[in-house]
C-alpha cells in the first residue's frame, strides 16, 4: 500500500453539524481535511463517517492517526 501525503502535521479543529462527512484518507483533496476526489486512480478511498449533533473536533491531516477520522496525536510522531 502507498503511503498517504500529509497534508498538515497538526489536526483541523471545526465545529461540525449534524451530518455524515467524508474524510480524505489520501492527503490529496484540496479541501482538507475532507474528500475531494483527488485520490481518483490511487487505492485510497474517503472514510464516511457521521457526527450525531453540532460539536467541536480534531481531524487528523497527518493520516497516520490509528483513529481515523480523529487525531490520536500521531503528527507529533512525523
Amino acid at each position: 500500500m502507498s503511503e498517504p501525503h500529509i497534508a498538515a502535521k497538526r489536526p483541523a479543529v471545526l465545529e461540525l453539524e449534524a451530518n455524515t462527512y467524508y474524510w480524505c484518507s489520501c492527503g490529496q483533496s484540496k479541501n482538507q481535511p475532507f474528500c475531494d476526489g483527488g485520490h481518483q486512480g490511487s487505492e485510497f478511498t474517503p472514510l464516511a463517517f457521521e457526527i450525531d449533533k453540532t460539536k467541536r473536533v480534531a481531524l487528523c491531516q497527518c493520516k497516520y492517526t490509528e483513529s481515523p477520522p480523529f487525531c490520536d496525536g500521531a503528527h507529533s510522531k512525523l
